[in-house]
């Protein structure tokens, strides 16, 4: 049986039939490809603002990148809130300042800060939030002098003006130890001139004694890398009561002097008695 669309009648009467058709499929595909052009724009437009980010914030000279994911900061949120008993919104508020800092200190300082995203914000957000006793703060063992100059800003947004002694062998002085009074500058006006550089390691007993005529308000322990840890009995006799000691997830070490007040990413947050 022949086709029906072989028929020269049947062709006729279905004729504007199928001129409708092809007239709605051009429009649609046309619209289709107007769309496709259009998200081909936007792809590269998207790229070239990616590249642009990517230099900025990507992992080349630090310890990983500074491109968050949603998931990432919701975590340390949670986690701020609950080391600090603030709220979650302002817990966020405090993690998204924490955060521009990181960024603009690392864009204009020379080196980086060690550390992930995670840790190093959340340093820099909860110590303000937990109120610490004075504004002494010392920290032991540096890369570049980064984090103090952050932490700094911090604690002035917060009220509390700092004064940061740095203890580390410095290898390389004095080279290395302008290239950190240089970044302690970005601490704000008196940031260099109001830091105190030790050069030495802190189990030496003379840098303790050299550390010992101030009493500090937040410690932060950077234990070398391949060494012991610090001895925590030690740092807590410089700490003042009430103050803050922070340590790696690796230092298992503990003392009665010092009770454990949570943990945010990968550091223990320890509270002077």
């Amino acid at each position: 049986m022949p086709s029906l669309l072989s028929n020269r009648l049947a062709q006729r009467v279905l004729r504007p039939a199928f001129s409708l058709v092809e007239q709605r499929v051009d429009r649609v595909t046309t619209a289709f490809q107007n769309d496709l052009d259009a998200l081909h724009h936007e792809v590269a437009d998207l790229r070239r603002r990616q590249y642009g980010l990517s230099l900025l914030l990507d992992q080349a000279g630090r310890d990983g990148d500074r491109m968050p994911t949603a998931t990432q900061i919701d975590t340390l949120v949670r986690e701020v809130a609950a080391v600090t008993g603030q709220d979650k919104e302002h817990a966020r508020r405090e993690v998204t300042v924490a955060y521009r800092h990181l960024v603009a200190v690392e864009a204009l300082g020379t080196g980086g800060l060690a550390g992930t995203l995670s840790d190093v914000c959340g340093r820099l957000a909860a110590l303000p939030l937990l109120a610490p006793p004075n504004g002494e703060v010392l920290e032991l063992g540096t890369r570049h002098g980064l984090f103090a100059a952050a932490l700094q800003r911090m604690l002035h947004r917060g009220g509390v003006e700092a004064r940061v002694t740095v203890v580390d062998p410095l290898a390389d002085a004095p080279a290395r130890a302008e290239l950190i009074r240089g970044n302690l500058a970005l601490g704000g006006a008196d940031g260099a001139r109001a830091a105190r550089l030790v050069r030495g390691d802190f189990a030496d007993p003379g840098v303790r004694a050299e550390l010992g005529e101030r009493r500090y308000g937040i410690v932060v322990v950077n234990s070398p890398q391949g060494s012991a840890p610090y001895d925590l009995a030690q740092v807590a006799a410089l700490a003042a009561p009430g103050a803050l000691v922070l340590v790696g997830s690796a230092d298992r070490s503990r003392t009665e002097a010092l009770t454990t007040a949570g943990r945010i990413a990968q550091t223990h947050y320890l509270r002077a008695a």
